[in-house]
């Protein structure tokens, strides 16, 4: 009975570090931990401290500015800001891009059976101003043993500054999130 009550105390405890890892990565960083240590990961990975807890560097071909986010002092979240604003036609045939690179990515599977490509004869200057309409997209990472995951959300939007448009993305661990514990 003693020997059974070890195993079993094992296998939880390796079932629950298992779990533990198989969180929202980041260039293969797991998001979560604590603000310190994210940086220090980034940082190996060539992202160079700016201000504040920014760093910038390159991701996916892009100049980037990233912050990881935290909630009590956990990391949830890593927010990627493309560095350089676009006009309309070159943000669509990045926001597109982007979806491609998603939906051919094996890692990745679509949150939803919508669309998120835009198309060539899209407005997004007349839809985001007069429409207030929101451009985005959603995918879950594929947990390690092959399935989509909910609370590994990765997502990314189109940002408008006065008729310019840059992407920013999220890599969420969505385990670490604020879920009114502190109201």
């Amino acid at each position: 009975m003693k020997k059974l009550l070890i195993a079993l105390a094992l296998l939880i405890g390796t079932s629950a570090t298992a779990q533990e890892k198989d969180v929202t990565k980041f260039l293969g960083i797991p998001v979560d931990g604590f603000k310190s240590e994210m940086i220090e990961k980034l940082k190996e990975k060539g992202f160079v401290p700016t201000y504040s807890d920014y760093l910038t560097g390159e991701f996916n071909g892009t100049n980037v500015d990233l912050v990881p986010v935290t909630n009590n002092n956990k990391v949830y979240r890593i927010a990627v800001f493309d560095k350089n604003y676009l006009e309309e036609t070159d943000i669509k045939i990045r926001f597109n891009k982007l979806c491609n690179q998603f939906e051919n990515n094996p890692r990745y599977k679509k949150i939803s059976v919508d669309n998120f490509q835009i198309s060539e004869s899209e407005k997004i200057s007349y839809n985001i101003t007069v429409n207030k309409k929101r451009y985005e997209a959603s995918y879950y990472q594929v947990s390690e043993n092959g399935t989509p995951c909910f609370y590994k959300n990765v997502w990314f939007m189109i940002d408008d500054k006065y008729g310019q448009y840059r992407i920013i993305m999220f890599y969420d661990n969505l385990l670490n999130q604020a879920n009114g514990e502190d109201l």
